[in-house]
């Protein structure tokens, strides 16, 4: 059995020293060459140019005070995880009260999904509703975890095509607008058109909920 790398925690700058609940600070993990947000600290497995905090997600987080991050965005991350509920755990105990979590993953329906050996899991409409609480759909699923004291606030489905293909961008566009307008509209498309016109990614937008 071959061990797993493991990778010291590097704080280039010293930016997680500066977080605590009195103020807090952002976060993105998995940020890559690309940091969306310059104010926020980016962390990610291998360094980088954009990268503040070398090192796993799960340990960075893990090494921060209680209540210390007011928002924490990921892209094209989660599916890389193996112990998701894990990072959830440590999300939901850094996180200020009503902070943001915002995270995008590829759609179960996108095809280049399952092109990536990388990929450890596929996420759906519903794929948070499991984990955390929400009123947003008409289906209803059980709760298989303990409460991680998150709140799911909305859902958006991304219909998108690479730009060479125009014609095909334009018409996913549009696809997206009509699907996104009502969660009723995002369940009819899962459940019986998916499998017709696949969706790129799905983003999650989710809050903290009050400690008290």
């Amino acid at each position: 059995m071959i061990a797993p790398i493991t990778t010291p925690l590097i704080d280039k700058e010293k930016r997680l020293l500066a977080a605590t609940s009195i103020s807090p600070v952002r976060l993105e993990l998995g940020c890559g060459t690309s940091k969306r947000d310059p104010s926020s600290i980016g962390v990610d497995l291998l360094d980088a140019p954009g990268v503040d905090v070398v090192g796993e997600a799960a340990e960075v987080l893990a090494s921060l005070p209680d209540s210390s991050v007011s928002h924490i965005y990921s892209e094209h991350f989660l599916e890389h995880l193996d112990d998701l509920q894990g990072l959830l755990v440590q999300v939901s105990r850094v996180l200020a009260d009503e902070g943001a979590f915002v995270a995008i993953v590829p759609h179960f329906s996108n095809p280049y999904f399952y092109s990536d050996p990388t990929h450890k899991m596929p996420f759906g409409l519903y794929t948070f509703c499991y984990l955390a609480d929400s009123a947003l759909f008409a289906r209803t699923v059980p709760r298989y975890t303990f409460d991680y004291g998150l709140h799911l606030d909305r859902v958006t489905l991304r219909f998108k095509a690479s730009r060479p293909f125009y014609v095909r961008y334009a018409i996913r566009r549009t696809i997206g607008f009509v699907v996104n307008l009502n969660p009723w509209l995002q369940e009819f498309w899962e459940d019986v058109l998916s499998g017709v016109v696949s969706c790129y990614e799905i983003e999650y937008q989710l809050h903290r909920k009050s400690r008290l």
